[in-house]
């Protein structure tokens, strides 16, 4: 067979770290999830390790791993923090490249990508050869092999670009039809113009660079890919695959590669069961030999290129211009309001070159006082960003520079390599792609830059604030509230930045909302208590206290005294301080400790006050997360009163609300909203018990019915979900439990009969992992064996059914 499709899924979201802590804070616009990066993994980069096949009544007759069946590219930074978050996802990806191995002639899915998605033509060389070497490094630490490919951001590329992929042993790369120039046999002497996407990308092509490097270059089929993102193609797994194969020139006796590529996260998260389409047509393909389904690295073994091409310079393919929307008001946006513009996309991109060339010359001169190869040490740093260990960092300091550093030299020498590291993120893509220079995307690279630039200033003593400022003022926004990215900078931005005393003040002022502060994480700092305590006065506390804080990137430590006065609910006032003497800390601790016996509040504030000066803190110095923590808790003891309220108001009025409803009258709305709250809140109590009781589920869902209850569906579906995952898996440690299979059969034929909406996706997972196993080994006893076996599998069956499975 001489046709074969590859199927290219980039998986790519920029790093939404906040530069400061190292971690996503909470975004609220990713609601129900805690941050984009959560919820489109459970909507798409989950879905594909575990993808369903469906039969013609909907069932589910099989789950595949679609990442071992194509090629793809995960962004460095993503997997980072998928490492760290969904360690299971993260897991089954590197799995996948392991099988794909095995399917594909020795070759892996996965290529790499240039570290956080730079747009490589309009970077200076030296940051596209570390952009290239931070990806390698990082695809080595994790698949265990090196790259034969690598994505290039929104595949931007020129000459320059493709010769530093050679140089590092880079294969091929992917990129869009509409940037190849021409093309020719090799050894002919005629070129043919390719401009305008007249190229054939049924074939892999050679690209001779100016340094006599090759690379082969594959331009994918740019139909078929929009097709994907905008023609519905991922309604019917058959109905893509037959645009696949409907593309093969049928005359041709030549080897054809059908291959496309789109953002990975098309398949799940842009169009919901994407992934199931993806996999259906991977399965159809397969079984009706309608092609060979292929990766690159393999196609290129087996057929070589004959053609060679050259590309048109600073081209992508999310650019009719080029790479014009990187950098100018080029008329490319997402769907912006009318009459916006993106004239701010310039001065942005001036404002970071200036932040990049400023910083050149102080990290030159600094890191060969410190006797390191400044470039090389960066280039080498990736190092240290894939292994945080304080063990790990030392010995790359050793090997970095020619003599041994003091403990300030150290912290130095990682600062001003964090001041890099940042000074890379900030060129993240996303920053220009959008259509408003306030969004999320372009404020998270200038966070980036502003940590840099703070860095830069802790080093060198000099102000860069106000430069870099003028520069964000030339950025005018399209929304009348910021006017330009300067006011963005003030209200988000330098809210957000941290120095030692601030964290200080984040472990004083959430010591008091926990059971043991001793022991606060600090995402990238440590927190040490040498003193600590707390007076308490009715709803009122006092917290006074000594601490060592240090960062786990930089090494940077300061010892502190504090004092916090919490008066109820999330009025906090305190202050942070570095730590003086023995004698000023017994004079803080005697002055605060006495006004708040005698119960005198307001001397106590004026006492933090006068101690801690400008250094002064409360609830709205939280980082993000705490400050939802805080009011969780604090709201807690609220939501029990009203609870009662409700309580009372159903239990006193049930006989009439029963008697509007069976004459069918509506409730007035007070009573309708306390129906549906107590409802709800029942049945969320009855799914979250350890061990449900099956009756009072169904007499709840009896009385949503009757009452025609409005239920707060989020919720109480979660709850299902949660408590039939936790079942699966005590059932997976322990398969042979029959009482267990049957009370989740039990429960399920409820919940499934309802107007729950619970999510099945893991609880299926592990029901068809119990298939391959433990189900195999009863049938095959159950005839040699007897009644013991058959009647596990009968249950099993009815439970995997349930859970809408087809043996």
């Amino acid at each position: 067979m001489n046709n074969y499709i590859c199927i290219h899924g980039h998986f790519y979201q920029p790093p939404r770290e906040n530069p400061w802590l190292n971690e996503v804070e909470l975004q609220e616009s990713a609601h129900p999830f805690h941050d984009w990066n959560e919820r489109i993994t459970a909507e798409c980069y989950a879905r594909n390790s575990a993808s369903r096949i469906q039969n013609g009544h909907g069932q589910i007759v099989d789950i595949m791993n679609n990442y071992a069946r194509i090629s793809f590219n995960f962004g460095p930074t993503l997997l980072e923090w998928m490492e760290k978050k969904a360690p299971d996802i993260y897991q089954s990806i590197l799995d996948a490249d392991k099988e794909s191995q095995k399917r594909f002639s020795g070759h892996g899915a996965a290529i790499g990508q240039v570290y956080n998605h730079m747009i490589m033509p309009l970077a200076n060389e030296r940051d596209q050869h570390t952009q290239v070497i931070w990806g390698i490094y990082d695809f080595r630490k994790r698949f265990g092999r090196d790259p034969e490919g690598m994505w290039l951001g929104e595949t931007a590329a020129n000459t320059a670009t493709l010769e530093v992929l050679a140089e590092h042993g880079i294969k091929f790369t992917i990129l869009s039809p509409y940037q190849a120039k021409r093309y020719r046999k090799i050894d002919e002497k005629d070129w043919h113009n390719a401009t305008g996407a007249k190229i054939d990308p049924r074939r892999p092509y050679r690209c001779t660079l100016p340094s006599g490097r090759t690379i082969a270059l594959f331009f994918y089929d740019a139909p078929v890919s929009q097709a994907i993102a905008f023609e519905g193609l991922l309604e019917s797994g058959e109905k893509f695959a037959q645009r696949l194969t409907s593309t093969f020139d049928k005359h041709s006796i030549e080897p054809q590669l059908m291959h496309i590529a789109t953002d990975g996260e098309t398949y799940g998260h842009h169009h919901r069961f994407g992934e199931m389409a993806l996999s259906y047509a991977l399965h159809h393909i397969e079984e009706e030999q309608l092609a060979k389904i292929t990766i690159y690295g393999e196609y290129l073994e087996l057929y070589p290129p004959k053609y060679e091409a050259e590309i048109i310079e600073n081209t992508s393919w999310s650019c009719m211009h080029g790479v014009e929307r990187w950098r100018s008001d080029c008329g490319c946006h997402t769907g912006g309001k009318e009459g916006w513009n993106q004239a701010w996309r310039a001065p942005i991109r001036e404002a970071f070159d200036w932040v990049r060339d400023e910083l050149e010359s102080l990290f030159e001169k600094e890191m060969r006082m410190l006797g390191a190869d400044p470039w090389q040490t960066r280039n080498n740093y990736i190092q240290v960003i894939m292994d945080r260990s304080e063990d790990f960092a030392k010995d790359f300091i050793n090997t970095q520079t020619n003599r041994e550093l003091s403990k300030g030299e150290q912290t130095k020498f990682l600062k001003l390599l964090e001041m890099q590291y940042h000074a890379m993120l900030m060129y993240t893509s996303c920053g220009w792609f959008f259509d408003e220079v306030t969004g999320i995307e372009t404020m998270q690279d200038i966070l980036y830059a502003t940590r840099a630039l703070q860095l830069a200033e802790d080093l060198s003593g000099n102000n860069y604030e106000s430069q870099f400022v003028e520069y964000l003022q030339k950025a005018k926004s399209n929304l009348k509230t910021y006017g330009d990215a300067s006011k963005a900078y003030y209200k988000i931005v330098q809210p957000t930045q941290l120095d030692l005393l601030r964290v200080g003040g984040h472990y004083a002022v959430s010591s008091i909302f926990t059971d043991n502060p001793d022991e606060l994480p600090l995402y990238s700092y440590r927190a040490t208590s040498e003193y600590y305590e707390q007076l308490e006065a009715g709803r009122q506390k006092l917290a006074i206290g000594k601490a060592f804080i240090r960062s786990s990137v930089t090494w940077e430590e300061v010892d502190i005294t504090f004092g916090v006065l919490h008066i109820g609910d999330h009025q906090l006032f305190g202050g942070v301080r570095k730590f003086v003497s023995p004698d000023a800390f017994a004079t803080l601790h005697h002055e605060l400790t006495t006004a708040f016996d005698k119960g005198n509040i307001t001397e106590v504030i004026m006492l933090l006050d006068k101690h801690f000066e400008t250094h002064s803190y409360s609830f709205w110095h939280l980082f993000r997360d705490d400050q939802k923590k805080i009011l969780d808790q604090v709201l807690e003891q609220t939501m029990r009163s009203l609870e009662h309220d409700f309580q009372q108001v159903y239990d006193n009025n049930f006989p009439l609300m029963a008697a509007i409803k069976n004459v069918d009258m509506q409730l007035p709305r007070p009573l309708q909203i306390t129906i549906d709250y107590i409802v709800s809140n029942r049945l969320l109590e009855a799914l979250t018990a350890e061990r449900v009781d099956v009756d009072v589920v169904l007499r709840l869902l009896r009385e949503v019915e009757r009452m025609g209850v409005n239920l707060d569906q989020d919720a109480v579906s979660y709850a299902a979900t949660i408590h039939v995952e936790e079942t699966m898996a005590r059932l997976e440690a322990n398969p042979d439990d029959l009482a267990d299979m049957e009370y989740l059969s039990e429960l399920l034929t409820v919940i499934n009969g309802s107007s729950l909406e619970p999510e099945y996706w893991q609880a299926q997972n592990i029901a068809f992992r119990i298939r391959q196993s433990t189900y195999k080994e009863h049938c095959l006893k159950r005839e040699d064996e007897g009644q013991k076996h058959a009647d596990w599998c009968a249950k099993f069956e009815a439970l995997y059914e349930n859970l809408n499975l087809k043996i």
